[in-house]
């Protein structure tokens, strides 16, 4: 087996990212049969991003913080843990933004977007979805569009709701809402087509987050699952991140 290792800069993972090429070899990206991740969710995050056109599946081993979507870190057996390990399929959603100077940003995220103030005052956005304005002017620090994988990110922290696999669902929740007061966001279908308008964009600027990429000062975003994208990450047994969502809903 072909692997290609990935490691942040953290001293955990960089003497892993030793001892394992030393153990395994090191692959080129594009010859490899799988990548192995060192580091915690946001570095596979990144190794998503890195290797979305080339389909690789990604392997995760715990060496930062939390570590939801990595498996513990262990360096016999590696090949064989791989081979045996239960595949996640995933459809990342797709992320077009477009600037108050017209520049169009064209991304994919696998855990969520969000929106979010970029001064002291509250941002105001219009929420439309499947083409139906659904609030005229929400005002607030932000909103959340969660896939089911970033649900239990900082779309739960935002108090969303955290949202089984498979269940074909997104999250909309909004980051300290002010008006309308009662609103706390919503389910949707992962059919749904979300679009935000940010309203009076040059005195209340927002950016706009994908994972981990940034873009400043949007006037507009729309979001959708991409169905023509198909990512895999891969779990050991008794690890699968189904298992790890339930837990989480009962977690005290």
């Amino acid at each position: 087996m072909n692997i290609h290792f990935i490691c942040s800069l953290n001293a955990r993972s960089q003497s892993a990212f030793e001892c394992l090429v030393k153990a395994y070899g090191q692959s080129e990206l594009k010859n490899a049969d799988c990548v192995v991740v060192l580091s915690g969710d946001g570095t596979v995050l990144r190794a998503f991003h890195e290797t979305t056109e080339l389909g690789i599946p990604i392997y995760g081993m715990n060496r930062g913080g939390i570590g939801f979507l990595t498996n513990a870190y262990q360096e016999d057996n590696l090949i064989k843990r791989i081979e045996k390990a239960f595949p996640l399929k995933i459809h990342p959603i797709r992320i077009i933004a477009e600037g108050c100077d017209g520049k169009v940003f064209n991304v994919i995220a696998v855990n969520e977007l969000y929106l979010l103030r970029q001064t002291h005052q509250s941002a105001k956005i219009k929420v439309s979805v499947d083409g139906i304005e659904r609030i005229s002017e929400l005002i607030c620090d932000g909103i959340i569009a969660a896939t089911a994988t970033g649900s239990t990110a900082y779309n739960y922290s935002a108090n969303g709701p955290i949202i089984p696999v498979g269940s074909k669902l997104m999250a909309l929740t909004p980051i300290s809402s002010f008006r309308p007061r009662g609103w706390r966001g919503a389910l949707l279908s992962s059919d749904a087509v979300i679009d935000f308008e940010v309203i009076n964009h040059s005195e209340r600027p927002v950016c706009a987050v994908a994972d981990y990429v940034e873009f400043r000062d949007v006037s507009k975003v729309k979001v959708y699952e991409e169905k023509n994208i198909m990512l895999t990450l891969l779990f050991d047994e008794g690890n699968q991140l189904e298992k790890k969502i339930i837990d989480e809903q009962f977690a005290t």
